[in-house]
């Protein structure tokens, strides 16, 4: 043993701790830490980068630095008041398809979504032109209900090239689209016309989320999801209601989307304690109001909402046997290219209407493969974003055209949007495909 390692007196040893503990303090790494937003799950990330291999934006720009730096990065290195949000996170098109894809299931599209709306409340100019026009993309439900009262109008202005012009130069929405029309009757009109539900029920109800889409532009689609309801002997009820929060996710309108919430919340989770499950014909709705709901708010009834809020045909394949009823059907459809939208695969619901359609004589779907649509709600909608939309549509596109088919099929209104611009298809969805096959023409 050398004399370094030679043992000193015992007493001597004691006599020195006791120094050491009183003259010791401990250093703190992060100050104030208590004040750092750390989002749950950002230590759970382990960097294995899967989810910027199936991000759709990462792809296709270079300069995008992808979900992991978007999600669990920024909150991990977030500290105090000297650490801004990364500009980059406005390049996100919300698809959350690194919320299925990540192994450890980090909360990611929830911290896109929280860090978007610090970015945008705390950083963005409330006076630039990229705020205002994310305001009105956003809140399009505004927009469309001033539109929708005189349609005809409305779709004439908007389809205007002098209007498209303006509209892009001045608040940087492309004029490469063309603006959806809107119908000259809005589903909730028909609703109402009809005079609401046309069958009663004590044991099979359902409570329609019909979303901003089918009630002002395509109204066909909701009166097939009451129709298809209601041959099943579906009590459908139609509440009051607001945009799902889905676009105002996507452009960091946080304090918008809390509100809608309020709003929606409180109708449908009376209507779930009297029996009603609620239905969605759009999956990004059904989305939002199952998972970003209780991700991101807290009112009274959000979980129960949550956990009652099926897509349309989701809900059909569970409660009835809807393979049964498809025997004996038939329809002229032909070919369909389907494309499973980013927010049905994320709830586990890609390529459900290829396996309904295979049970239904007369017609059938092809899905396209698993790319993203690239439009991403209102992402394709913006002038800078407009080329990265088409790169990402491209392989989509691609697809629909090799199949033998010249209609396309989708849930989702703005995929709808996208497969009908690159392609110049007719696009339907799985709904009314099973209307015409299973509803008598007698009760339109």
């Amino acid at each position: 043993m050398s004399d370094a390692e030679q043992p000193t007196d015992a007493n001597d040893v004691r006599e020195e701790e006791t120094v050491a503990d009183d003259e010791f303090e401990p250093v703190q790494v992060f100050p104030e830490s208590e004040d750092m937003d750390l989002r749950p799950g950002s230590d759970d990330c382990y960097k294995c980068s899967t989810c910027d291999t199936n991000c759709p934006v990462a792809e296709v720009d270079d300069d995008f630095p992808g979900p992991k730096f978007q999600g669990p990065e920024q909150w991990r290195l977030k500290r105090k008041d000297d650490h801004d949000i990364d500009d980059s996170v406005m390049s996100c098109s919300n698809c959350m398809r690194c919320d299925s894809s990540c192994p450890s299931d980090v909360p990611l599209s929830q911290m896109h979504n929280t860090a978007r709306g610090e970015y945008v409340e705390k950083q963005m100019d409330k006076l630039s032109r990229e705020y205002v026009r994310n305001r009105i993309l956003a809140n399009y439900r505004t927009m469309a209900e001033l539109g929708s009262k005189v349609p005809r109008l409305t779709n004439f202005v908007m389809g205007n090239s002098l209007v498209q012009a303006f509209n892009e130069k001045v608040l940087g929405i492309t004029s490469e689209r063309e603006f959806p029309e809107f119908a000259e009757q809005t589903f909730r009109e028909w609703w109402d016309e009809r005079g609401g539900p046309q069958v009663r029920s004590e044991e099979k109800r359902v409570a329609y989320f019909h979303g901003c889409y089918s009630n002002y532009n395509t109204p066909a689609v909701g009166k097939a999801m009451v129709r298809l309801f209601e041959s099943f002997g579906y009590e459908v009820v139609v509440p009051k209601q607001r945009c799902s929060g889905t676009p105002m996710f996507a452009n960091g309108m946080l304090d918008d989307a809390k509100r809608a919430a309020g709003i929606n919340v409180e109708n449908f989770s009376g209507l779930i304690e009297e029996g009603y499950d609620v239905i969605a014909s759009c999956t990004s709705c059904s989305m939002s109001l199952r998972q970003e709901y209780p991700e991101l708010f807290s009112y009274d009834g959000t979980a129960s909402v949550a956990a009652h809020t099926y897509e349309a045909l989701e809900y059909l394949r569970l409660h009835e046997d809807l393979e049964a009823e498809l025997e004996d059907a038939e329809v002229d459809a032909g070919e369909f290219a389907y494309h499973a939208p980013c927010h049905a695969r994320n709830q586990g619901l890609a390529g459900q209407a290829v396996e309904v359609l295979d049970g239904l004589s007369g017609a059938n779907a092809e899905d396209v493969g698993d790319s993203c649509s690239g439009i991403s709600g209102t992402y394709g909608w913006k002038e800078e974003k407009y080329d990265t939309s088409m790169k990402i549509g491209a392989e989509m596109f691609d697809h629909m055209e090799e199949t033998e088919a010249e209609t396309g099929m989708t849930e989702c209104p703005t995929c709808a949007m996208q497969m009908e611009h690159g392609t110049g298809y007719e696009i339907r969805h799985p709904l009314e495909v099973l209307e015409e096959a299973l509803v008598d023409e007698g009760s339109h």
